[in-house]
This record gives structure tokens, sequence and C-alpha cells, in this order.
């Protein structure tokens, strides 16, 4: 497939990567010399310097050759002209943009964008991604991961595993034996910042990170097989009343509504726009660094700290003085991936990542609906993707273990009928059910191509 990506940042620079590595001919478009040499000389893609809006940039980019164009620049009008152009001028098919500022995407407004206005196919918004990833997190206390699959009927979740795991040292296939009634499986265990390519005999260690497929009615238990034990939030703190801080409230508001929430935000104006909006939320005016501010919003008691500063190192030190100061547990948005590495260290307990959940949302739109559900874990993990199985696909009517799936593939777990069966080694996968696989990096375009005939993704 030939793709345009307009823009090279992080964003940008983590799609046209994934795809890159799958083969597609990538090709980015930014005005920063310097980052198209990154792409240059770090990616199998090719590099414009220009602007992404203009016409003749995009003709040398081979826009009138092109399926796809995904627009994530800085500035949102670019990436709407982008798409206009590509629209009107070369017929690209498949249109994506990045909108960020959410007066554009207001009810209202809605028929802004359609094929007789502005013609983008689909529309990404990061502030919206990240206040359902953290509310995500919110349901299911001690998890640095949440994804709902196959309608909620089940999870994938990540959990840490510390020194009270009561897993550690165990063989991880004594754990159905353990655990018989559990209906969990582990896909992916990372054990210093790699994945680890773990077997049946491998043990958890502590410090493991595990991401592992679990029936949702029996989430609470499963968590408490790894230790995790944490009670449900009812005290919530915000650092920051910016875009996502307010959509984050307005959706607690609306469905966990047993949640109180403050938010501390720096700007009086700001502040006052926020509250107005909000019906059961406490906004306070203050520095989030400021320990007279953080005494007066409750930290100690704050069951959950939220860090949505538009700034990291903000988000960083509010989180550890929170900690400091008594709250529970700290979520903290960071933009950048410099601080990746050093997070967990210094106490915090979830890292949302607006540039990675982007991505996922758009590569959930670059799979030509062959792969229509697939969710990318944190870089260098993997990818999560619902399936059909159909009649003709070779997964059908054999045992799981006579079937030679790609290295690097699992089965988590399957959906029959409304009921969750997870897999073992004698489990026999049948027409229409729903099925739920992990797929390491690098075997995520060997899935596709496997899968691209036999499955119907949805």
């Amino acid at each position: 497939m030939r793709i345009i990506i307009c823009g090279a940042g992080q964003v940008g620079f983590n799609i046209a990567r994934q795809l890159a590595r799958e083969n597609n001919d990538v090709t980015v478009v930014d005005t920063s010399p310097e980052l198209i040499r990154r792409v240059s000389d770090r990616l199998d893609a090719q590099g414009i310097v220009g602007h992404a809006s203009r016409p003749d940039i995009l003709d040398r980019a081979g826009a009138g050759e092109s399926d796809m164009l995904i627009a994530v620049t800085h500035t949102d009008e670019v990436n709407m002209v982008a798409c206009q152009v590509a629209h009107s001028l070369f017929q690209v098919p498949v249109k994506i943009a990045r909108i960020r500022e959410q007066s554009y995407l207001e009810p209202a407004w809605s028929g802004l964008f359609t094929r007789t206005n502005l013609p983008i196919d689909v529309i990404i918004s990061p502030e919206v991604e990240v206040a359902r990833a953290v509310t995500h997190r919110l349901r299911v206390p001690g998890s640095f991961e949440m994804l709902p699959l196959a309608d909620d009927k089940v999870r994938l979740l990540g959990v840490h595993c510390g020194a009270e795991c009561p897993l550690l040292n165990t063989p991880i296939k004594q754990l159905t034996q353990l655990f018989p009634d559990l209906n969990a499986q582990i896909v992916s265990i990372v054990r210093g910042d790699k994945p680890l390519h773990f077997s049946g005999d491998d043990q958890l260690a502590c410090g493991d990170d595990v991401y592992f497929v679990v029936e949702t009615e029996v989430v609470g238990r499963a968590m408490a097989a790894f230790g995790h034990e944490e009670d449900q939030a009812r005290r919530l703190l915000i650092c920051g009343g910016g875009t996502i801080a307010l959509l984050l409230a307005q959706e607690i508001e609306r469905d966990l509504p047993s949640i109180t929430v403050k938010i501390i935000e720096l700007k009086p104006e700001r502040a006052a726009q926020v509250a107005s909006v909000l019906t059961n939320t406490v906004v306070l005016v203050g520095d989030v660094l400021a320990p007279d501010i953080l005494e007066e919003a409750g930290v100690a008691s704050a069951d959950t700290v939220v860090s949505l500063t538009d700034d990291d190192e903000t988000n960083i030190l509010s989180s550890i003085l929170a900690k400091r100061h008594g709250a529970g547990r700290v979520i903290t948005l960071l933009n950048k991936e410099t601080y990746d590495s050093i997070v967990t260290p210094l106490g915090i307990d979830v890292v949302v990542s607006p540039r990675n959940l982007t991505a996922s949302t758009i590569l959930q739109h670059v799979r030509r609906g062959r792969i229509h559900a697939v969710h990318a874990l944190r870089d260098g993990v993997g990818e999560v993707i619902e399936a059909e199985a159909l009649e003709t696909s070779n997964l059908v009517g054999q045992p799981l273990k006579d079937i030679r799936l790609p290295s690097g593939v699992m089965v988590g777990a399957i959906v029959r009928a409304g009921k969750v069966i997870i897999p073992r080694g004698t489990t026999v996968i049948q027409h229409r059910d729903r099925v739920i696989l992990f797929a390491a990096s690098d075997a995520v375009r060997r899935v596709e191509k496997l899968f691209s005939v036999r499955l119907e993704y949805f």
C-alpha cells in the first residue's frame, strides 16, 4: 500500500516506522529538514521537505498513486487542507487527520467533515483518546493497561509484578492448575524493558510487566492472583485543567458518578471556564507543584492523582509530589519518549502516551478492514487483534496444537455465542468464533499476510 504521512513528529515517525516495517511504500512530508533527515536515515521510507498542504508537494510525494494520506502535523488547519487537496486534486481514497481543537468536533458542526465539505474519512482526537484511556485504567485499579475487547466480554490487562505477587517463581504452565476457573491467558511478558520470548516452563520474576487476556467477569479475581487488590478509586485529583482534564472530568461525571473529582488549574480564567462546564467537580486555582495547593486539594486522601498539564516535567514532578504527600496511585501524561525509561523507578504507576494512543488508533484504520480491531501496546511489545473466523479459515476445525502459527503469535481468547473460552492446545476454533490474537511487533505483518484472506476482520 502507498501511504503519505504528513508530519514527521513523534506520532508521524512512529506510524511511518510501523508501516515501513510492514513493507508499505511510505512517504513522509514535513517542513523540518532535520525531522525528514531522521526519517531518511532511520526508516525504509522516503522523506520530502515541504508544506504538506501544498499541491506541488503532495504531487512530489506521489499523491496521485497513493492509497491513503495520514495528516498528523502540529496544525489542525494544515491537516484539514492536506486532506482536502488530496481528495480534490489527487482522488486519494482514504484520508485520516488528527484534529486537536475540540471546537471543530462539536456536534453542532457535525456536517463539516463530509464528502461535500471537508472530505476526511477518519478523524483522530488525541485528547479524546487520552481521556478514554485514563478512564479505562480507573475502572481496573492496579493495571497500567486496560483494553476492552469483544464488546467488553474480554479485557486485556497490563500489570506490574511486585514482590507481593503470589505467582512469582511459578512456571506459567502451572497457572491453569492453580487457578482452573480463572479464564485468563498470559500473552506477553516485558522484562527489563524488553519483550520476553517465553514458554510454559518460564517463571514470572519480580519487576516483570505482564499482559494477559481475561474474561471481564473475573477481572477482580485475576488481578488478585497477580497481587493487585487495590480498591476502586473514590477520590480523584487532576493536575491541570486543559482539554484532556475537562474531557476526563466530563466522562467521569457521566459514567463514574461515584468518583469525587477535584481539578487544580494555574490560570484563573481557564479554571472559571472549566468550572462553568462541570457540575459535580471542584476546581481550584493554583500551582500543581505548590505543597499548600496540593494539601488544600486533599492530595493525601486522593486514591488516584492524574497529571495532565501540557508540560511533561510538571507532570512528572507533580506525580512524585503527590506520592510523597500520600496519594495512593498516580497516572502521568507524557508526550516525550525521553522519560519513558525513568518514570517507573520514580514511583509513577501508569504512563499515558498521546503519541502511542494516536498511532494505535490510526493503525486500526490502515488495515483496510482486514484487521479492523487492532490495539498497539507500548513501543516494541506488539498488537492485540480481533478477528472473526470464517468457515474457510485454516484455523477452523483443528486443535490449536496442530496449527503452525507464526512465531510471536498467540491466541489469547475465543468468544463463541457470548461465552468466553481461554484456549488450550486441544481447543478447536469454530466458524464465526471471535478470536483475540496477540502478535509481537515483528510478527504483525506475518499475521496480516496469513489471515488476510481466510479471516474477516471487523
